[in-house]
């Protein structure tokens, strides 16, 4: 009694009685009544428990009222309707809650004979409810009265409980007789008052409360084992079982307590005094019924229902909590029915008054006028906790009751307890509420705390990270450190890079580094390695380990600084980088992806102070990758010709010579000769020089080195090798040694004797060369003047000769075309020209003597004025003219004859001899609409075929 008086009581349910809906003319209001004689009742609802009354199914009471053998339903519209269940009476109904099955109890005779009846409520028959299946419930063959019925909601088990103390279990489909198979599961001599079906995953146990025992069977193992919970048991409707926020635990009532059992053992029991009459369960209360303490009992067993004139008092109990959510005393109850989302509750006078629950705010309201009295007390917070969480208060309400949890213990100094309230509070609660209250040095563990969960549960940002590291620093707690960043990937609850820096300011490297490579911050792992660590050849492999772009660019980065500390194992990685890269590690078997390779000349400032890697690192490059960058034969070229130009040893020096030499004639140079040329002559390398003076066509420099170097032998070697290709070097040879004091007229003689043969220069230039010389003496020269005169002197003869055979041309020609002009043309022709034929009339004459006959001619002639013999003679003349035509506007062309000409003064006779200087007008075809010939055209074209011909 002391216990039931300690909790604390409330009023979470509103009461009403239940009216009849207004009518048409607006009357009704008034309170709803029942017809009398009510003796069993039950409800259920379901997705098709109420589909078969009323218009909306999410609103149907499937109440089932008994009056003579009839059972009724209730909707909520307060129609009722009925069928003819029994012939006599109905004494027990049990309305299944995930299914339109009903299973009554009642008897269609006389004596004690029930039958169970099954009922699908979906289905009609005749306007009635379909009845499934009908058998006898006695057990054996021994009549006795039904005291109690339940039945499994898979709808594979059903047990009925009688009043001599058997229980028969109905195995199988209940609503089929095939597919069921019914057994007697229990004896005893004390009337059974209570059964309950308890489903834990696969287990299904069944609970058999009599008045003076407690038994659970087990009924998913064969044989049924059975073990007994106690010796004490329970009037009639005096228990339940709960639903899963109570474990699913098995209710029983007795006047002293109220006891709750597993299905192996008795668990917890509540001092509630009293005789009970029905207990029941509800959305986590319990609810009972019991009689007045002011009244007297009347009992069929242990508790039967009370004398009519007996005020009963119904309690509404929360186990969790430990409350009393709602009392009131009501008259002659018969039974306590949910549905809804209500209590309804049915007196014996045919009323019904409904219980509604109400909303978590009013109900939080309600505590918290309680709360406010004792304000200071710790358990009143954790009462109003409870409460909002077993009603299911929205987050916000719970953060904020959380919160002021929070305050209130902070407040009296209890910081570790505020902390705990406050961490409940995240989600909803701005984090730098609490975190100002924690800044103080001496509070630091609790902002940890608070920190640590933040980032589990992925509310902490960049800042958070960043305290709760320093929290860590400075408790200098490692272990807990170490716990914080060593989480699984998936487990991340942190800005990793933020971590990063933190840890690295306050000197945990290894840590640092840890996280970095752990989540692939590949720069801020090479940087803390590397600039702080100080661990080049780990940094070194790491990137070696990096895919191709990573690699690549933190090579470009750091080669540098890693090329100065660990310069072989630098120098691999590049070959390897440049060439065919793959992630060290990468074991992809032979289907493994193409290795990549990067630009070599990216890397070269990477050797600054590095030379002799830097040279194997172009040699390997110039190796194995033949079309390496330009800039990698360059920079090799050059430092070849540095390690040349510096070495002492003459051995190492004719080594260094060749592999120089070799490399410039690898033809990679052809593009950049201008390059390569400059870095010989800076280095003084001669051969190289040379050499690529001669592939660039360059023999004046060729000569001009030889000259400036004074080799003669080797000028007179270039004329000889490259004269034919650039004949101004004999030139430019003659006036190097004209201009020599020293003596040189061995060279001079080979050098005149070679313009002598190839007639390259004229004699007065040759002479005002060569007068330069003090030491050149007219024995020099004189072979070459006597030779040269001679030659000319012939020449001359010739031209003279020529001129007269011209000039004879010339007169003869003129007498003919006088004759033409003064005289007539005798035809003489006896043959014709082209079939040398007898000529016959008609014939064609032509003025040069041919003639044809005129069949001939036309089968011949492509011209009717040319004549047919003569044409392709005729042809050739015109096309000279014409050519001498096309040739006297090319200006350009003669300036470049004669600049180049080493005797400009034939270059312009030749021009003047073929008439690009005269002004010529030639007459060809007359134009039509003029006269066909005239004599002046006709002498002059026969003229120009005569003088060819005669040529």
């Amino acid at each position: 009694m002391a216990a039931y008086l300690q909790w604390r009581r409330f009023v979470f349910f509103d009461r009403e009685t239940v009216k009849e809906p207004a009518g048409p003319d607006g009357t009704g209001g008034k309170p709803f009544s029942l017809p009398p004689g009510i003796a069993v009742c039950d409800s259920g609802r379901g997705s098709l428990a109420w589909v078969w009354v009323g218009s909306a199914p999410s609103v149907r009471l499937n109440s089932a009222l008994h009056m003579e053998g009839q059972i009724w339903f209730l909707p909520r519209s307060l129609q009722l309707s009925s069928f003819q269940a029994y012939k006599l009476r109905v004494t027990h109904l049990y309305q299944l809650k995930q299914h339109s099955i009903l299973v009554s109890v009642g008897e269609d005779e006389e004596g004690i004979n029930p039958l169970v009846k099954v009922w699908n409520l979906e289905k009609r028959d005749g306007g009635n409810p379909l009845c499934t299946r009908i058998f006898p419930a006695i057990p054996g063959n021994k009549p006795t009265v039904v005291s109690c019925l339940t039945v499994h909601e898979n709808l594979n088990f059903m047990a009925i409980g009688f009043a001599d103390g058997s229980v028969v279990l109905t195995k199988g489909d209940i609503t089929r007789d095939r597919h069921s198979k019914t057994q007697i599961l229990h004896e005893g001599s004390y009337p059974v008052t209570g059964l309950a079906f308890r489903q834990s995953g696969k287990t299904t146990h069944l609970f058999v409360v009599t008045t003076e025992s407690i038994q659970s069977y087990m009924l998913s193992v064969k044989d049924y084992p059975h073990l007994e919970l106690d010796t004490h048991g329970c009037g009639l409707r005096c228990s339940s079982l709960s639903d899963p926020s109570q474990d699913l635990q098995f209710i029983v009532a007795g006047n002293e307590c109220v006891y709750l059992y597993q299905p192996d053992e008795r668990g917890p029991c509540f001092a509630f005094e009293g005789q009970k009459l029905i207990v029941h369960w509800y959305r986590g209360y319990l609810i009972i019924v019991s009689k007045d303490r002011k009244t007297s009992p009347k009992s069929e067993f242990a508790g039967n229902e009370a004398q009519n004139s007996d005020k009963q008092v119904l309690n509404i109990y929360d186990l969790c909590n430990k409350f009393i959510a709602y009392s009131s005393i009501f008259d002659d109850i018969v039974d306590v029915l949910a549905e809804w989302g209500s209590l309804y509750v049915l007196t014996r006078d045919g009323k019904i008054h409904v219980l509604q629950e109400k909303d978590t705010q009013t109900k939080l309201e309600a505590c918290k006028s309680a709360l406010l009295l004792m304000l200071f007390r710790k358990n009143l917070f954790e009462m109003a906790i409870n409460l909002a969480k077993s009603h299911h208060l929205d987050s916000d309400g719970l953060s904020e009751i959380f919160r002021q949890y929070g305050d209130h213990l902070y407040n009296k100094g209890n910081h570790d307890g505020a902390i705990q309230q406050y961490i409940r509070t995240i989600g909803k609660l701005e984090p730098s509420y609490v975190i100002r209250k924690f800044l103080d040095a001496q509070r630091i563990h609790n902002l940890t705390a608070y920190l640590q969960t933040l980032h589990l549960q992925s509310l902490a940002n960049a800042d958070h990270t960043t305290l709760l590291l320093n929290c860590y620093t400075k408790l200098k707690d490692s272990s807990k450190l170490e716990e914080f960043i060593k989480t699984s990937e998936s487990e991340v609850r942190f800005d990793v890079e933020t971590a990063i820096k933190v840890l690295r300011q306050a000197g945990y490297y290894s840590h640092a580094v840890y996280l970095a490579e752990k989540h692939m911050h590949h720069e801020w792992y090479l940087k803390i390695q590397l600039e702080d660590i100080k661990n080049y050849q780990e940094a070194l492999c790491y990137i070696g380990k990096l895919p191709f772009d990573q690699a690549e660019s933190n090579m470009k980065r750091y080669g540098k600084i890693l090329m100065h500390h660990v310069p072989n194992e630098t120098t691999e990685l590049l070959k390897i980088l440049c060439t065919d890269y793959r992630p060290s590690g990468d074991d992809e078997g032979p289907g493994m992806l193409e290795g990549k390779k990067a630009n070599s000349e990216e890397f070269i400032p990477v050797f600054a102070h590095n030379s002799r890697e830097l040279k194997a690192f172009l040699e390997h490059m110039t190796e194995v990758q033949a079309d390496s960058p330009q800039g990698v034969y360059d920079t090799l070229l050059e430092l070849q010709l540095q390690n040349w130009a510096h070495e002492q040893d003459e051995q190492v020096k004719e080594k260094l010579h060749n592999e120089a030499l070799t490399l410039l004639k690898s033809g990679r140079f052809q593009t950049v000769f201008d390059k390569a040329l400059v870095l010989c002559q800076m280095h003084n390398f001669k051969d190289g020089v040379l050499y690529l003076y001669e592939q660039g066509k360059l023999f004046q420099q060729i000569m001009h080195y030889h000259m400036q170097n004074e080799q003669y032998k080797k000028v007179i070697e270039v004329c000889e090798l490259y004269g034919d290709q650039e004949v101004c070097l004999w030139e430019q040879a003659l006036g190097y040694f004209a201009r020599k004091e020293e003596d040189c007229k061995e060279y001079i003689a080979a050098v005149l004797k070679h313009i002598e043969n190839k007639n390259l220069m004229p004699p007065l230039l040759v002479v005002q060369t060569l007068a330069h010389n003090s030491t050149a003496t007219l024995s020099v020269i004189k072979d070459y003047l006597v030779n040269k005169l001679q030659k000319q002197s012939r020449q001359i003869e010739q031209d003279e000769q020529r001129i007269q055979k011209y000039r004879e041309e010339t007169t003869r020609i003129r007498q003919e075309i006088e004759e033409l002009k003064a005289s007539p043309k005798i035809f003489q022709k006896t043959k014709c020209s082209i079939c040398t034929s007898a000529l016959e009339l008609p014939s064609v004459h032509f003025l040069c003597g041919h003639s044809f006959h005129q069949h001939c001619f036309e089968s011949y002639s492509e011209s009717d004025s040319e004549c047919p013999t003569c044409m392709p003679e005729n042809r050739k003349v015109m096309d000279m003219i014409r050519a001498q035509e096309q040739k006297r506007d090319l200006h350009d062309q003669f300036q470049h004859q004669l600049k180049c000409s080493n005797d400009g003064f034939s270059v312009v006779a030749d021009y003047f001899g073929r008439g690009v200087f005269n002004k010529l007008t030639l007459i060809t075809d007359l134009p039509s609409g003029k006269a066909a010939t005239t004599i002046e055209a006709g002498l002059q074209r026969e003229l120009l075929i005569h003088t060819k011909r005669s040529t």
